[in-house]
């Protein structure tokens, strides 16, 4: 069974959908918290399979508190529902490290579809061997960088950078094919789980953080070629 934190201040909102998941078809367990604070308390005590969580809360945000998780559980299933619809809203959202965003109002079958494929991805992205074409170390080389994937980690010299899940994903995803092009809908649909117009300014976004990241080697080109993908090159 699927255990998911619910994480949402309005109190009749949070019973429809805890009760809602709870009555679909295979079921889920559903616990809840009514603020950030909560949610990081319960998170500390128990294991959950996907963190669905409001963004204006009191005490602690949803931005703030999965940016907190994000430290700790860098490929936590995590999914915003939000009133907040402006694409800054969504953009924020996704840069602060959730896999999905979903705007309210929604249906409860829409979330429940919505948990499936982002549980399913998850578990693709930990249980598919590598192919003949993909490293399989837990170290890459850059240029004079080294990457982490596994502790999200990008070191030059004596410095260290540390990750976000998403920064993680998208060059580790570009290092396993450098030299050749990644298709912008493949690293779309691998770490947003969508390839709509939100996700896609903010994989430009990302981009640019790491451009900014590897900067030290200017023998490293992370080049967007328009119409075909993104090559990682050093």
């Amino acid at each position: 069974m699927i255990r998911i934190l619910l994480v949402e201040d309005d109190k009749n909102f949070s019973f429809i959908i805890q009760s809602s998941l709870e009555q679909m078809i295979g079921g889920y367990e559903v616990v809840t918290a009514s603020n950030g604070k909560e949610g990081l308390e319960k998170l500390a005590q128990a294991t959950f399979d996907v963190i669905i969580s409001d963004i204006e809360m009191p005490v602690l945000d949803g931005i703030t508190m999965v940016q907190q998780i994000r430290e700790q559980y860098p490929r936590l299933a995590i999914v915003f529902i939000s009133g907040r619809i402006q694409a800054k809203d969504v953009i924020q959202g996704y840069h602060s490290g959730a896999d999905l965003y979903l705007k309210k109002p929604f249906l409860p079958e829409e979330l429940d579809a919505h948990i499936q494929a982002l549980i399913k991805l998850k578990q693709a992205s930990v249980v598919t061997s590598p192919s003949e074409n993909e490293s399989t170390e837990s170290v890459y080389s850059i240029g004079t960088y080294r990457f982490y994937p596994v502790q999200s980690k990008l070191c030059y010299q004596d410095e260290q950078q540390s990750l976000t899940h998403k920064e993680n994903l998208i060059l580790e995803m570009l290092c396993r094919r450098k030299g050749q092009t990644v298709s912008r809908d493949e690293i779309l649909s691998s770490v947003w789980g969508t390839a709509d117009f939100y996700s896609s300014r903010s994989l430009d976004v990302f981009l640019t953080k790491l451009r900014k990241y590897l900067s030290q080697d200017s023998q490293i080109q992370i080049k967007v070629l328009k119409g075909v993908g993104v090559c990682l090159s050093d």
